[in-house]
């Protein structure tokens, strides 16, 4: 008989983890740093059962936690904060601590089981960091620009963009510089941007940027890629009552990618085109059709990837 796994949840701040597990001795809370990840590792080595860590994503604070567990080849599943906050409201378990969260994530686990988060693969990882560090200076010159189109703006201010402007014009085409190389250089990545632009509409910023807030393109249903992205529509029905469909939740960063290539997509992609012109004269708005395009575009892309094995991130 294989026996059950221990739950443990763990709630992750900059700071510290509170953790949680029923009938295992462990720390309450850690250091996030590796020297209370080898606490708790010692803690979890003691165990006689097999042990399942149950965490949220939480951006940077979770990753080096995650992967120093993995490389222990202990269990880890990183779950989305919104459905592990639903489960504790199903629960009606309103109070909100780090302890409490803890122990809720432990409950959550026993309760999903919640499968595991695989390991990442490197060269995904850094993609996904020089694309994130590339939207972020894009955002910043964006804000730049608006300010030197104001009219309250002095000479001096408007030099003083301008410089700032050029530095960061500098900045992100030395990180897409730094992007390209990567894609050359790894067969994996290189392989799946030359599947994406093939599609009229996508260029290959657009294609790094998808790769790195969707890696799981090309392993989902065509439904499971639309919801990740937050591109599927859900029914509002009741009764006799038939409410709008609207799309929510999912990855921004992914709509965000999505966007321009959809844009130029209904102007230029064969396929894509005629299917906006279709429901704008079936009189749909600009952007309920432009949704469309793009959840359109996204299962395509994901299709195309199909037959490539793609690296968890």
């Amino acid at each position: 008989m294989i026996a059950q796994p221990v739950h443990v949840g763990a709630d992750i701040a900059k700071p510290s983890i509170d953790l949680y597990a029923a009938g295992l001795a462990a720390s309450p809370s850690i250091e996030n740093a590796p020297a209370g990840y080898r606490l708790l590792l010692k803690s979890l080595g003691r165990s006689s059962r097999p042990v399942h860590v149950i965490c949220e994503a939480t951006g940077v604070y979770h990753q080096r936690f995650v992967a120093a567990l993995q490389e222990a080849g202990v269990t880890v599943s990183v779950v989305n904060p919104r459905q592990a906050r639903d489960f504790a409201r199903s629960r009606n378990w309103l109070a909100k601590t780090d302890a409490l969260d803890a122990r809720m994530l432990a409950e959550y686990g026993a309760s999903v089981q919640p499968a595991p988060t695989a390991p990442p693969d490197a060269a995904f990882v850094r993609l996904a960091q020089l694309v994130t560090r590339r939207g972020q200076l894009v955002g910043d010159r964006a804000a730049e620009r608006t300010r030197l189109s104001e009219q309250a703006a002095t000479a001096e201010i408007r030099a003083s963009l301008r410089r700032h402007l050029r530095q960061l014009d500098a900045e992100i085409a030395k990180l897409e510089g730094l992007i390209t190389g990567l894609v050359e250089s790894t067969p994996a990545l290189l392989a799946r941007v030359q599947r994406l632009v093939a599609v009229q509409g996508v260029g290959p910023t657009t294609a790094a940027a998808l790769l790195a807030a969707l890696p799981e393109l090309g392993t989902c249903s065509k439904n499971q890629v639309a919801a990740l992205a937050g591109l599927a529509p859900f029914n509002r029905d009741s009764g006799a009552f038939r409410g709008q469909r609207s799309i929510r939740g999912g990855r921004l960063d992914v709509r965000r990618a999505l966007f321009m290539a959809a844009l130029c997509a209904t102007r230029t992609n064969p396929v894509l085109r005629p299917l906006y012109q279709r429901l704008r004269a079936a009189g749909k708005a600009h952007k309920v059709a432009l949704v469309a395009v793009m959840r359109h575009l996204l299962i395509h892309l994901n299709s195309l990837l199909k037959p490539l094995a793609v690296p968890s991130t």
